[in-house]
């Protein structure tokens, strides 16, 4: 894959797919095979593989190649030159412990901040052959299913709501009161999908996203997708969701107010 199938104003968009190629021929070699997983918490798990390393590597040193005055933040190596006015945010693999046991839910997350906004990204499965991209205008897939412009769902209430989270096990105690409160209004909720959620709420097969505890890497490349197709990301109180936090994205506008009300934390 090397095009876009829809016309992007930004002029980066084309490196995306240059970027997700790179990171896909690092990373594919060691899914679903013999690799050793090192565990970065002294308590607790957050594993990483050579497979995140590798892939970043990867992606660093197209950036750097190509666009040497730009600036990196990413999971596994660390910043460099973030006061550039364009900074890649990259997340090898979102979803390591999807990786590890060999559920296709993981993905590369490539994103762009300029200006200290989310202005491009990408979500890419190798395994499956998808990729969903967007620039905050316009958002696109290209896959198994052809290319087409994604746009996200009406939903205009609670109780027609799908949601989704990567685990209920992530919020603090007030945190998941709010989203036990919500999750008992909603028509359905699914856990485990990580970045995927994200890209099925640009889809239009789900209505929102509910975290907390995000990194910049785990939700910048996801945010141009989202508002490309036509839905608002935030954090929890409305802000910019470009440092990360407590983040909520939602296919409909209307649906994202109402969400805000509900997961308003009690002092």
């Amino acid at each position: 894959m090397t095009t876009t199938p829809v016309s992007s104003s930004n002029e980066f968009a084309p490196f995306l797919d240059r970027l997700a190629d790179a990171a896909s021929e690092a990373i594919m070699p060691h899914f679903r095979s013999g690799f050793d997983v090192h565990n970065k918490w002294e308590h607790g798990f957050d594993p990483v593989t050579v497979a995140d390393r590798n892939g970043e590597t990867a992606m660093r040193a197209l950036i750097n190649s190509t666009y040497p005055g730009h600036g990196i933040l990413g999971e596994e190596h660390g910043p460099e030159n973030l006061d550039a006015e364009n900074v890649w945010v990259l997340d090898p693999i979102d979803g390591t412990r999807a990786f590890i046991t060999g559920l296709p839910t993981w993905g590369t997350l490539i994103g762009l901040r300029t200006a200290g906004k989310p202005s491009l990204g990408m979500m890419v499965q190798p395994y499956v052959g998808e990729r969903y991209g967007g620039d905050g205008e316009t958002a696109w897939y290209q896959g198994p299913l052809g290319e087409k412009k994604l746009k996200t769902r009406a939903c205009d209430s609670l109780e027609e709501a799908t949601i989704f989270t990567t685990t209920p096990a992530i919020f603090e105690e007030d945190e998941r009161a709010a989203f036990d409160r919500i999750e008992a209004s909603v028509q359905l909720s699914r856990y485990g999908t990580d970045c995927y959620a994200y890209c099925m709420v640009a889809a239009g097969h789900g209505d929102a996203v509910i975290e907390s505890g995000l990194q910049a890497y785990d939700i910048v490349a996801l945010v141009p997708i989202i508002e490309g197709a036509g839905g608002v990301v935030t954090t929890w109180t409305g802000g910019s969701p470009a440092d990360g936090g407590r983040i909520l994205a939602s296919g409909s506008p209307q649906l994202h107010e109402i969400l805000l009300k509900e997961l308003a934390l009690k002092s």
